[in-house]
């Protein structure tokens, strides 16, 4: 199986020993690619919305964009680690999250996404862990992704895993290993259920790139949505394309 993961920061502190606790019984049969941000995505979203309104070719990372997102499509589980900062995530991550606004199902979103699987890692010095988290899922879930794990944990005291009373850590790590076990177990040779609630927006956004279509079928996201045959009775839950080539469906649309 394959495994992407985008730390939210370069420091490896707490949240990096989670992630790492997490992945440790997937180290010896996983494909594991890792980001970090912002090395491996620098700069910031403009809010240009180009990539909504022309195409994410347009943006200007576009070279950092494409290598991203082909890892995300290909994966069988994303994993989003990720420190709270002053109760939401860190500028990097929010500014990575807003680069993939085209992905969302207001826009242009991926099939391979509706059948995928999202571990959120998100921690803090007191409250905000929950916060953070939320800012990543409903990101995820607006990408069509249903089936979320997200851990959240509070330090109490201290920055630094070593500073960590050794019951919180014992704690901690059980906590983790516990999700990390219910991902283990779970067979990714089949696409995971869409749910109500996905399934429920996806419809919502249909009526209104159908409407769009209607008025002008050379716009871009309703013109996706149509090339999809999402405006007829093709659902993405319905099928989910293993080992996606980005660039073959790039040329197709």
């Amino acid at each position: 199986m394959k495994i992407t993961v985008i730390n939210g920061t370069e420091k490896r502190g707490v949240t990096y020993k989670l992630k790492e606790k997490f992945l440790e019984r997937f180290k010896t049969t996983a494909d594991i690619t890792e980001y970090y941000l912002p090395k491996d995505c620098p700069g910031f979203c403009a809010g240009c919305a180009s990539c909504c309104a022309k195409g994410e070719e347009t943006c200007k990372d576009f070279t950092y964009i494409q290598s991203i997102e082909r890892s995300l499509l290909t994966a069988d589980l994303i994993v989003m680690a990720s420190p709270a900062y002053v109760m939401h995530v860190p500028g990097a991550m929010k500014s990575f999250l807003d680069r993939f606004a085209y992905r969302w199902m207001s826009h242009r979103p991926a099939s391979e996404m509706f059948g995928k699987r999202a571990v959120i890692i998100t921690q803090c010095l007191g409250a905000g862990a929950r916060s953070a988290a939320k800012d990543i899922k409903h990101s995820l879930s607006w990408w069509g992704i249903s089936k979320i794990g997200v851990f959240t944990g509070a330090l109490l005291s201290g920055i630094e895993w070593t500073d960590l009373p050794e019951k919180r850590r014992r704690k901690f790590l059980k906590k983790i290993d516990g999700l990390s076990y219910r991902f283990f177990k779970i067979d990714y040779s089949r696409p995971a259920h869409t749910n109500f609630v996905t399934k429920f927006k996806f419809l919502l956004c249909r009526l209104i790139q159908k409407k769009l279509y209607g008025n002008n079928s050379d716009y871009t996201d309703a013109k996706y949505w149509h090339d999809q045959g999402w405006l007829d009775n093709v659902r993405p839950w319905h099928k989910t394309i293993k080992n996606y080539d980005y660039m073959t469906v790039a040329k197709k649309q």
